[in-house]
Protein backbone atom coordinates (compact mmCIF):
# COMPACT_ATOMS: atom_id res chain seq x y z
CA UNK A 1 0.00 0.00 0.00
CA UNK A 2 1.15 3.47 -0.79
CA UNK A 3 1.89 5.95 1.95
CA UNK A 4 -0.79 8.57 2.47
CA UNK A 5 0.57 12.09 2.19
CA UNK A 6 -0.78 15.16 3.94
CA UNK A 7 -2.41 16.39 0.73
CA UNK A 8 -4.09 13.01 0.10
CA UNK A 9 -5.41 12.97 3.68
CA UNK A 10 -6.72 16.52 3.29
CA UNK A 11 -8.43 15.55 0.04
CA UNK A 12 -10.11 12.56 1.63
CA UNK A 13 -11.42 14.70 4.47
CA UNK A 14 -12.62 17.47 2.16
CA UNK A 15 -15.95 18.00 0.46
CA UNK A 16 -16.73 16.22 -2.79
CA UNK A 17 -18.19 18.04 -5.78
CA UNK A 18 -21.93 18.58 -5.64
CA UNK A 19 -22.67 16.08 -8.41
CA UNK A 20 -20.73 13.37 -6.53
CA UNK A 21 -22.46 13.80 -3.17
CA UNK A 22 -23.99 10.67 -1.67
CA UNK A 23 -27.79 10.66 -1.74
CA UNK A 24 -29.24 8.81 1.26
CA UNK A 25 -32.54 7.01 1.02
CA UNK A 26 -33.82 9.30 3.80
CA UNK A 27 -33.25 12.38 1.62
CA UNK A 28 -29.95 13.58 3.09
CA UNK A 29 -26.98 14.44 0.91
CA UNK A 30 -23.47 13.73 2.19
CA UNK A 31 -20.46 15.62 0.94
CA UNK A 32 -17.63 14.35 3.17
CA UNK A 33 -16.58 11.65 5.63
CA UNK A 34 -17.65 13.67 8.67
CA UNK A 35 -21.18 13.90 7.29
CA UNK A 36 -21.12 10.17 6.54
CA UNK A 37 -20.14 9.41 10.13
CA UNK A 38 -22.91 11.64 11.53
CA UNK A 39 -25.48 10.15 9.13
CA UNK A 40 -24.53 6.59 10.08
CA UNK A 41 -24.95 7.45 13.76
CA UNK A 42 -28.41 8.95 13.22
CA UNK A 43 -30.06 7.11 10.32
CA UNK A 44 -32.75 4.52 10.80
CA UNK A 45 -32.03 0.85 10.39
CA UNK A 46 -34.34 0.92 7.37
CA UNK A 47 -32.20 3.55 5.65
CA UNK A 48 -29.00 1.69 6.50
CA UNK A 49 -30.42 -1.58 5.10
CA UNK A 50 -31.48 0.21 1.92
CA UNK A 51 -27.82 1.01 1.28
CA UNK A 52 -26.13 -2.00 2.90
CA UNK A 53 -27.47 -5.51 2.42
CA UNK A 54 -26.58 -8.85 0.87
CA UNK A 55 -26.52 -7.40 -2.64
CA UNK A 56 -24.98 -3.96 -2.21
CA UNK A 57 -22.68 -1.79 -0.14
CA UNK A 58 -23.39 1.76 -1.26
CA UNK A 59 -21.30 3.53 1.40
CA UNK A 60 -18.28 1.37 0.65
CA UNK A 61 -18.66 2.01 -3.09
CA UNK A 62 -18.99 5.79 -2.60
CA UNK A 63 -15.93 5.92 -0.34
CA UNK A 64 -13.91 3.93 -2.88
CA UNK A 65 -15.14 5.57 -6.08
CA UNK A 66 -15.62 9.18 -4.96
CA UNK A 67 -13.51 9.73 -1.82
CA UNK A 68 -10.76 7.45 -3.11
CA UNK A 69 -10.11 5.65 0.18
CA UNK A 70 -9.67 1.95 -0.54
CA UNK A 71 -8.85 1.05 3.07
CA UNK A 72 -12.03 2.59 4.47
CA UNK A 73 -14.01 1.11 1.59
CA UNK A 74 -12.76 -2.39 2.48
CA UNK A 75 -13.57 -1.79 6.16
CA UNK A 76 -17.10 -0.66 5.31
CA UNK A 77 -17.55 -3.70 3.07
CA UNK A 78 -17.01 -5.90 6.14
CA UNK A 79 -19.36 -3.91 8.41
CA UNK A 80 -22.82 -5.38 8.86
CA UNK A 81 -24.25 -2.86 11.33
CA UNK A 82 -24.68 0.91 11.44
CA UNK A 83 -22.60 1.07 14.62
CA UNK A 84 -19.71 -0.82 13.02
CA UNK A 85 -19.82 1.39 9.94
CA UNK A 86 -19.93 4.60 12.00
CA UNK A 87 -16.98 3.38 14.07
CA UNK A 88 -14.95 2.54 10.94
CA UNK A 89 -15.56 6.00 9.50
CA UNK A 90 -14.77 7.72 12.83
CA UNK A 91 -11.51 5.80 13.20
CA UNK A 92 -10.48 6.61 9.65
CA UNK A 93 -11.19 10.31 10.17
CA UNK A 94 -8.95 10.30 13.26
CA UNK A 95 -6.22 8.51 11.31
CA UNK A 96 -6.39 10.99 8.42
CA UNK A 97 -6.37 13.99 10.78
CA UNK A 98 -3.27 12.61 12.51
CA UNK A 99 -1.56 12.29 9.12
CA UNK A 100 -2.28 15.99 8.44
CA UNK A 101 -0.99 17.07 11.86
CA UNK A 102 2.25 15.08 11.71
CA UNK A 103 3.47 16.20 8.30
Amino acid sequence: MGRITKSVAEGRLGNVEQEKQFWCHDGHYLKNLQELEAALEQMTEETFRHHVNETKSDFSNWVRDVIGDDKLSRDLQKNTTRAQAAKSVAERIVSLKKKIETE
